[in-house]
């Protein structure tokens, strides 16, 4: 696929930025990136959406988390978002055109000349008999143009489907259980797929233009979660945003927007922020260095798992403390010097490199030091004939292309991404009675129509035609915690994701624009497992644990 635009991982629907043009507006992908995406297919019969919402199916369960059995109501339903706020305001909790604004409703025989709206699907779970003032929590995954299926059917919800850890699974039928580490037991839980994935529809006049970029997504979360609190009446409960891979961009330009709905926290999974920290493509973005020393460390545990090192450290935590003070340090250094690096210095260091990531020598020294996520898979097992994965180090595959510079495809994405599809399909039309005659589209990407305008104006920054530099929603972020001094924020990350490396999302945190003392309020929790952490289920237990703190420890507002 094209690595000076995009990079693409199917499971979670990672999209990066790897090079500075990228900021310059939207993307377009090539033909042949076009027909890799097409292997993932959408689910069920194809039919022509009604022009009319489907109704909301309200349904009772229950789950049991702790030892505790949680009774819940669920409902699984749509709202409708305008493109624009006052668009928006002109809309009624069913999509349709308030009777007093004064606007002609839209012709309901040319709907691609109606102004654009998205119809938003959302599956909410409210915990019965809870007292007023209980947390809501929105999730959701990232892409971007990826639904939230793998969050849904993952992490909190009150069922998950059972995948092997680190291995290709077998074919159907895929095994469906209580998730005895849903989030239910802490709080209401609302799960959102993104404006033209999953359930979820975009529709009128240039609506990919108004839904499917930076800005334009986290509007429409904006107003969104907005109808949301309103129409269940929960303006007054503490509220949550838990967003993975694209998604905790997305969270940091949503908290901006999310004006006078101060968030009591802040999760953020397997963030990136800015970027040109993307270790997919800096060299595509040459004279910025940074990406290289930041995954680093994942580099370095990566081999440490695939026992690859030249020595191999007795304990992978305090093995990568080392690695990250080399990256930012020594490495760093090293690479900042550009051409005038002396060779002596570089030999050191290429031989430094080869102790932290079993990479030969010579190789590195080939590579001028700097080796990117795709390289790295490609070449860490290569003797083995295997590909090492991108999502999640711990996977492998077989090489598809010996001769290849990069890896060909991402075998942690190929080992679950149909036992997620196949329970996420099985479980919304049987137990949620929710998508007769409809298709349910893992993401949006599918879509030939499909491009991401990674234009974004920060707040009181320039508009969004006059960025420069790559996507960077780091002031978004800092704004948010600057005007609401009491919100946390949890980062997440696990040591063996190559999307977006742990040391990075570290990185950006420790360089956001924010008094000293604001940094108090951010905690950090790592785990031994990749992109998607909850696959260990090991990990979905402390890391269930580890929000459920979370949200207990900030639910007053303390």
């Amino acid at each position: 696929m094209s690595r000076n635009l995009v990079r693409i991982g199917v499971s979670c629907g990672v999209l990066l930025a790897s090079a500075m043009a990228m900021g310059a507006g939207p993307q377009e992908k090539k033909d042949s990136e076009k027909k890799k995406d097409q292997k993932l297919v959408v689910t069920g019969t194809p039919v022509v959406d009604p022009a009319e919402p489907p109704s909301d199916s309200t349904t009772d369960g229950s789950v049991t988390v702790g030892g505790q059995t949680i009774t819940y109501r669920a409902v699984a339903g749509t709202l409708t978002v305008g493109s624009t706020d006052s668009q928006d305001a002109m809309l009624g909790l069913d999509g349709k055109l308030l009777p007093d604004t004064g606007e002609k409703t839209p012709d309901p025989e040319k709907p691609e000349e109606a102004p654009a709206t998205s119809r938003m699907f959302y599956v909410a779970y409210f915990k019965k008999d809870a007292p007023a003032g209980r947390p809501v929590t929105f999730l959701y995954n990232g892409g971007p143009g990826s639904a939230t299926m793998w969050l849904h059917m993952g992490s909190f919800g009150p069922k998950r489907v059972v995948t092997t850890d680190a291995q290709h699974d077998e074919g159907a039928p895929y095994k469906i259980v209580n998730n005895d580490y849903s989030l239910l037991d802490v709080s209401d839980v609302v799960f959102i797929d993104a404006p033209g994935t999953g359930f979820s529809r975009i529709m009128g006049k240039d609506k990919e233009k108004a839904f499917w970029g930076v800005d334009q997504d986290a509007h429409a979360f904006d107003r969104f979660i907005r109808r949301f609190l309103t129409k269940y009446n929960r303006w007054n409960s503490p509220k949550y945003l838990l967003g993975e891979s694209y998604g905790t961009p997305r969270s940091a330009v949503l908290s901006a927007a999310l004006q006078n709905v101060d968030l009591n926290g802040i999760v953020l999974l397997s963030q990136i922020l800015s970027f040109d920290n993307s270790i997919d493509g800096p060299k595509w973005n040459p004279g910025v260095d940074q990406a290289y020393a930041l995954g680093l460390p994942t580099f370095a545990a990566s081999a440490f798992y695939h026992h690859k090192l030249p020595t191999q450290p007795a304990a992978l935590e305090p093995f990568l403390t080392e690695v990250e003070q080399y990256a930012i340090g020594d490495y760093m250094s090293a690479l900042l010097q550009g051409s005038e690096l002396p060779e002596a210095r570089k030999q050191a260091v290429a031989e430094k490199l080869h102790q932290y990531t079993g990479l030969p020598v010579a190789y590195l020294m080939r590579a001028n030091l700097r080796v990117t996520g795709g390289a790295f898979s490609k070449q860490l097992q290569l003797d083995d004939e295997t590909t090492t994965g991108r999502l999640d180090t711990r996977y492998k595959g077989p090489d598809l292309d010996p001769l290849s510079a990069d890896a060909e495809y991402d075998p942690q994405s190929n080992a679950i991404s149909s036992a997620y599809t196949a329970a996420l399909n099985q479980y919304m039309r049987t137990e949620l009675k929710y998508g007769e005659n409809q298709t349910y589209k893992p993401g949006a990407y599918v879509d030939p129509d499909f491009t991401w305008d990674l234009r974004h104006q920060a707040p009181g920054g320039p508009p969004a035609n006059q960025q420069e530099g790559g996507t960077n929603v780091m002031p978004d972020l800092a704004y948010t915690m600057k005007s609401n001094p009491k919100m946390k924020v949890m980062l997440v990350g696990g040591y063996f994701d190559l999307a977006t490396p742990y040391f990075e999302g570290k990185f950006e945190m420790h360089h956001l624009q924010i008094p000293q003392k604001l940094q108090a309020n951010i905690s950090y929790h790592y785990y031994q497992s990749g992109h998607m952490v909850y696959v260990n289920e090991e990990v979905l237990k402390q890391f269930h644990t580890d929000v459920a703190g979370f949200i207990r420890g900030t639910e007053d507002g303390r």
